[in-house]
């Protein structure tokens, strides 16, 4: 009889319409014995969409270190889990990358199962080359620490994800046109949601609040440098 290999699924879920969820993805996390998520309000809402009742644990920012040994132990040992974050894929901008990393460390098998993404998603909506991009998840507060991390990309072909509070995409586009001149950017908001939006427009222009609600999630995509463009 072939050995059980300890395995952890790392599993892509709805980034909001979830009916994206794959086939593959509602069997494996049927199957599980347990789901560690960020907020259990969040998950049961797939759990009603799916159909299933599965016993749930936290992992989140605030997870000690050895919180998360103490899960990969229990996985080591047989447990059969699933990971899965608030929406998209785990490790992407998620703490879930800590129990994965724990897990390797620890000889247990990883199975990733893909599916939805932020990020490619609105680099798909956004029409823009994404040859080469670059995914800087949040950036920080503060104007000039934003500065430091993007002037890196002045010059650069690579398009720029992001993502950003929707209190903060008016002060953001201020720094992004001042770093990076006038460039195309895609505003994608509520993705595959009811209110999905997207509206592209050519810095230093932001839509108004009327054209474009400051609610919900932003994912920013803004192209890459390129050739024919003078600042």
């Amino acid at each position: 009889m072939a050995e059980c290999r300890a395995r952890l699924s790392v599993v892509a879920g709805p980034i909001g319409n979830l009916a994206d969820l794959s086939q593959r993805a509602s069997q494996v996390l049927r199957e599980a014995d347990c789901w560690f998520v960020e907020d259990t309000r969040v998950t049961s809402r797939l759990q009603a969409h799916i159909q299933c009742k599965i016993p749930m644990r936290i992992l989140n920012e605030h997870t000690s270190s050895e919180r998360i040994l103490a899960y990969a132990t229990e996985i080591e040992t047989g447990l059969r889990a699933a990971l899965l974050t608030d929406a998209g894929s785990p490790g992407i901008s998620d703490p879930g990358s800590l129990l994965v990393d724990a897990c390797l460390e620890a000889g247990v098998e990883i199975d990733p199962i893909p599916g939805p993404s932020a990020v490619t998603t609105a680099l798909m909506a956004s029409g823009f080359f994404a040859q080469r991009f670059a995914f800087l998840g949040f950036l920080p507060r503060k104007a000039g620490a934003i500065r430091a991390e993007l002037g890196p990309f002045a010059e650069s072909p690579a398009t720029i994800v992001l993502f950003e509070s929707p209190f903060r995409v008016d002060a953001l586009s201020k720094v992004l046109f001042e770093v990076l001149g006038s460039r195309r950017v895609a505003f994608c908001r509520e993705l595959t949601k009811v209110h999905q939006q997207i509206c592209r427009v050519n810095l230093p222009y932001v839509p108004d609040e009327a054209k474009m609600p400051r609610k919900g999630e932003f994912t920013i995509v803004v192209e890459g440098r390129r050739k024919n463009v003078v600042k």
